[in-house]
């Protein structure tokens, strides 16, 4: 399994991390399977994507809607794909679609068997034990959050937009002395590679545990993973 967690995508900073999954996903194939977090009758967001995926050789097919799923042939076409792609969007809403879908077992069983999936903003936070610090963005309490469980394909949680708010961090800092988990926290245009023995660091992300904080660089999370 190889996971990607972006906190954003489509800025010039992510480039080297681009580069580097799109390699990892070309060893395989060229095809990415796009689970949109809501409907998308326009498919903007997908075009763009789309077109961003071209840039590397990578072809973004099919489009998958959750609240429309059309049988076991589009179930089979998503799943033959050599990556799956997570959307951004909200990711309470996105939780409960996965669920409600059957596709959150599906995904993590498809997932942990080899996969590569790649999540945007919500969708980095889904492939996390659970999405508790995402009410952080909607100025909720990450301790109040009783149904969060997601994905779990990494033993940490996942903020992504560190930089939008002054507050975040010391909110992060409290939240992080409630509970087990570290929680890595990326600004605009960091994020990491994780899986397969690969640990690959892009920007300056931060590790947040115990409230205290300090650089998530590779040792830090190698030395994380394999105590988990």
């Amino acid at each position: 399994m190889i996971t990607a967690l972006y906190s954003d995508q489509l800025i010039a900073e992510n480039a080297p991390m681009d580069r580097r999954l799109a390699a990892l996903i070309l060893s395989r194939g060229n095809r990415i399977g796009y689970i949109a977090s809501a409907p998308e009758p326009q498919r903007e967001f997908f075009d763009e994507k789309r077109q961003y995926y071209l840039n590397y050789g990578l072809s973004l097919d099919p489009f998958v809607d959750l609240d429309a799923l059309a049988g076991d042939d589009q179930i089979g076409r998503l799943f033959s794909c050599s990556a799956i792609h997570l959307t951004g969007g909200h990711t309470g809403d996105f939780l409960r679609r996965l669920r409600q879908s059957g596709m959150l077992e599906r995904l993590r069983a498809w997932a942990l068997n080899d996969g590569i999936v790649v999540g945007t903003s919500a969708g980095a936070i889904l492939m996390t034990p659970t999405i508790a610090a995402d009410a952080l963005f909607t100025g909720g309490s990450p301790e109040a959050v009783r149904d969060g469980a997601a994905l779990d394909l990494v033993p940490f949680e996942f903020f992504p937009h560190l930089n939008d708010d002054p507050g975040y961090l010391p909110a992060l800092l409290r939240y992080s002395e409630t509970m087990a988990n570290s929680i890595v926290a990326c600004r605009a245009g960091e994020g990491l590679i994780v899986g397969n023995g690969l640990v690959e660091v892009f920007g300056a992300p931060l590790m947040i545990s115990g409230g205290f904080v300090e650089a998530a660089d590779r040792r830090r999370i190698v030395d994380m993973l394999s105590r988990a």
